[in-house]
């Protein structure tokens, strides 16, 4: 009995000495990993891959960002707007990064990384979305969204957050008469945008009698005001004017009062849909116009897809085409320096990022923007927002999009010009001014005219 007892605690004494030794060699070895059950040792580790919301690019050693945040209309009235805005910005950042280097900010490098969300074409949404930007996702500058509506729903944000934003899409002046100190624009003012298209027909036809016909909006009322004042500065005749609802599609009434009003030029428009609309309803109704020069509508490739034959003849302002080269070489002409892409540059870019598409002046304008406030950055040396709107006072620069300066107690764009293009046998042609025009203006527009 005694020795059946002591073998077992013999037993039993080597057992604890096992364990000891056991537990003291696990501690020599350190705690147990905790990723052994997501990275097994003979997998190979798959790619971290960025989200969609941000552009970056691989670098050996660790650089400093710079957030950009914005909102972008994928969805509702402005989608074909707001998706060519969002391609725009994607490409020339792609450019500034992989391109550039990156951002040459006080003797330190940056790279640019953008964080956006869908503001479904709603002024509604807009400003809790830069709210988020500012306060969640920390984003150091902003970009307006498309349209004067919503860069209006969005300016009061950023300047109550003392945060630089910079508005592509946003052209109405009043925007810029709000005594705003952080907000600033990169395409031409709303006052401007149908200038050129009143000093074509002036030019071509002294007695044209004009239709005005235009979204009640912001932006396309101001556009109307300009181009109603030019047109009594050049001493033509508008026959009927009229403003018509937000989002209306149906335009049959006002079509036929202004045909009975003797109006043989119709100028106007708001946006894309009902851009359409109001010129597809002037052609099914017969109305025999000279001319016809439409906001926005015409400058996407949808219009003719949806129009036709009826698109020839129509002209629209632009803030830029892709014929419309500007180069390094116009840059010391003018006496100033040339910045970012070629032409050729953008464009390339650009088909890369939205899979071959072409880029029109939504795009180029929001990339512009996306310009403008890099090289304010660089400019200012620093990524304090005090300080780079300060800078901007400085830019004057030649870009692929244009001459780019604003107005330093407002903010307001001065040194952008636009252009008039006319379709033309199923192609877009800059026909106005004569020092930018790629082919003569179809004057009167033989196929609305004589039929």
């Amino acid at each position: 009995m005694r020795r059946g007892v002591s073998k077992g605690v013999t037993i039993g004494v080597i057992v604890v000495v096992i364990l000891v030794v056991a537990a003291a060699l696990l501690m020599m070895q350190g705690p147990t990993p905790t990723e052994t059950k997501t990275a097994p040792p003979a997998t190979t580790p798959k790619p971290v891959t960025t989200p969609k919301t941000k552009t970056t690019t691989k670098v050996e050693k660790p650089i400093d960002k710079i957030v950009i945040g914005f909102t972008t209309s994928l969805k509702g009235k402005y989608t074909h707007q707001g998706q060519r805005a969002l391609y725009g910005i994607q490409a020339m950042v792609k450019w500034i990064n992989e391109k550039k280097g990156g951002l040459n900010v006080g003797g330190k490098k940056y790279f640019i990384e953008i964080k956006y969300y869908d503001d479904e074409s709603s002024s509604q949404r807009v400003p809790e979305l830069y709210s988020k930007l500012i306060k969640e996702d920390k984003v150091n500058f902003l970009i307006a969204p498309y349209s004067s509506g919503l860069t209006k729903a969005a300016a009061p944000i950023a300047e109550q957050n003392k945060i630089v934003m910079v508005s592509h899409g946003g052209a109405s002046d009043s925007i810029f008469q709000q005594g705003y100190k952080y907000v600033v624009q990169t395409l031409s003012p709303a006052s401007t945008y149908l200038k050129s298209v009143v000093d074509l027909i002036a030019e071509k036809d002294p007695n044209a009698k004009i239709a005005l016909i235009y979204e009640n909006t912001a932006f396309a009322a101001t556009v109307a005001k300009g181009a109603k004042e030019e047109a009594q500065k050049k001493g033509l005749q508008i026959v009927y004017e009229k403003p018509y609802e937000k989002a209306a599609t149906e335009f049959g009434s006002i079509i036929n009062e202004a045909m009975a009003a003797g109006a043989d030029v119709l100028i106007g428009g708001g946006h894309f849909v009902d851009g359409v609309a109001l010129v597809q309803q002037a052609w099914e109704l017969g109305w025999k116009l000279k001319a016809i020069g439409i906001l926005v509508a015409p400058a996407l490739p949808e219009f003719k897809e949806q129009l036709g034959d009826a698109t020839n003849g129509v002209m629209y302002p632009s803030q830029w085409e892709p014929t419309v080269k500007y180069t390094p070489e116009v840059a010391k002409k003018l006496g100033i320096e040339w910045c970012g892409p070629t032409n050729e540059e953008f464009i390339r870019i650009y088909k890369e990022v939205s899979g071959g598409q072409e880029p029109n002046y939504h795009a180029a304008e929001a990339a512009a923007a996306v310009l403008h406030l890099a090289k304010a950055i660089e400019v200012a040396g620093s990524i304090d927002s005090k300080a780079v709107r300060e800078a901007f006072n400085k830019v004057d620069i030649l870009t692929f999009f244009g001459r780019l300066k604003i107005d330093p107690k407002t903010g307001l764009q001065i040194g952008h010009s636009m252009v008039v293009v006319q379709w033309q046998a199923g192609e877009k042609k800059i026909v106005y001014p004569a020092s930018a025009a790629e082919a003569e203006p179809i004057y009167p527009a033989k196929n609305w005219y004589e039929r």
